[in-house]
Parts: C-alpha cells; sequence; structure tokens
C-alpha cells in the first residue's frame, strides 16, 4: 500500500524521553510515599497520562493529586529533559525520508501535553518536518488509547485514516492507531515487548528507527506481527 501519510508517535518513537520523564515522575513519587523502581514506574504509567492515574497514584499516596503537584511535576520533568534529552536512533532520518515519501503529509500525534511535545521536537531538531502538524491528546475529548488525536492528524493533512501509516511504540498507543482504522507498525528494539505490541494489534514490528526509509522504498513491511 502507498500511504497518503506517516503519523509518528513522540515519546519512544522519536525522542529517548521516557527513563527521563519517568526518572523524575518516581522522584515526585516517592517523595510523597509511593516508592518504587524506575523499571516498576514505568510498566504503571508509560503510555498513559499522569492525570488518567489520579486515582492509583491517590490510593498509593494517600494524598490527592492536585493541580500544585503537576505543576512541580511538569517544572522538573522539563528541566530534565532540557539537559539530557536526545532523539532516537535514527528519527531524524525517518522523518525526513517520510516527509520526502508523502510531500510532506507527516505528523506527530502523541498522548504527552503540548509543551512537552514542542520542547522535545525543538530541542532535537525535528520540529520544522512537522510544522503546525502537532497534536496533542491532551487537547481532545479523550486521549490514547482512543483515536481522537490519530484522526485529528489524518484530517488535518486530507488523508483518509486507512491510508496513514502510524508509527508507535507502547500497547496504548498502538491501539489509538489501529482504533482509528490506520495501518500501525511498532518500533520494537527490545525483544521481550513484543508480545506485548502484538496483543495490542500492531500490524507489523521493527527494530531500528534508521532501518524505515529502506523498508518505505522497499514497498514492503517489516516483519509481520
Amino acid at each position: 500500500m502507498k500511504f497518503e501519510a506517516i503519523l509518528f508517535d513522540c515519546d519512544g518513537v522519536l525522542v529517548d524521553s521516557e527513563p527521563i520523564t519517568h526518572g523524575v515522575l518516581r522522584e515526585l513519587l516517592a517523595d510523597s510515599g509511593w516508592d518504587m523502581p524506575l523499571a516498576e514506574c514505568m510498566r504503571h504509567f508509560i503510555g498513559r497520562t499522569v492525570r488518567s492515574q489520579a486515582a492509583l497514584i491517590e490510593a498509593r499516596t494517600g494524598r490527592p493529586l492536585t493541580d500544585a503537584w503537576m505543576a512541580e511535576f511538569y517544572a522538573r520533568r522539563d528541566a530534565r529533559l532540557r539537559q539530557q534529552l536526545q532523539p532516537i536512533d535514527g528519527a531524524a532520518q525517518a522523518v525526513r525520508a517520510a516527509h520526502a515519501l508523502t510531500g510532506g503529509r507527516i505528523a506527530c500525534a502523541s498522548g504527552a501535553d503540548r509543551g512537552k511535545l514542542v520542547l522535545q521536537l525543538a530541542h532535537t531538531g525535528l520540529a520544522p518536518w512537522f510544522g503546525p502538524h502537532v497534536f496533542s491528546g491532551h487537547e481532545l475529548p479523550r486521549s490514547k488509547p482512543f483515536p481522537d488525536v490519530y484522526l485529528a492528524a489524518a484530517a488535518a493533512l486530507g488523508a483518509a485514516p486507512r491510508r496513514c501509516l502510524v508509527i508507535e511504540d507502547t500497547p496504548t498507543g498502538i491501539q489509538a492507531g489501529v482504533a482509528a482504522g490506520a495501518t500501525v507498525w511498532a518500533y520494537c528494539p527490545r525483544p521481550d515487548e513484543a508480545d506485548a505490541l502484538i496483543a495490542a494489534g500492531a500490524h507489523a514490528l521493527f527494530d531500528s528507527m534508521a532501518g524505515l526509509p529502506a523498508l518505505w522504498q522497499a514497498g514492503r513491511a517489516p516483519r509481520s506481527a
């Protein structure tokens, strides 16, 4: 299939932000009374907004999830991202190739807040490739795993969702892309995560962002799920 548009998730697909963001979250939760290893924190929260897990946080900490607490999280997170954030290896190459392949019909569609998206894309030099086509699930009625952010991105690009390719890396995001009616390829550099991505509905898996342009140019999907 020749795709009309290519829609990229951001965290874990374009930028290596997950350990940074969840490291800050783990620290703040520990200060609030819920101490856990980073790996456990990522299992609970990766692919999900912090606010969507308010009931869990409040049950484990015994404290309400306040606006002030969230503001502190955002401030610490953004400061750490500015210090440490790096792009995923091969992401810039993949984005440039997608832009050329589709005549510029690409978008970044994420469950993250817009401030984080803007910071990350600017910091890694990816922002010019996406222009105004950056979409946050925070600004839509429902975030991932619902399809709203991918439907909004496809509509803005004038592409039928079934003719869009979504690049994702989490079960939550894959579910959103599948629900939108798009083809979903899952970036899976860790073999131990493959089963969960397949179970979420990924149409195919690949393990190198740098290798994506070759797959598109060859006109074939990565290894089948």
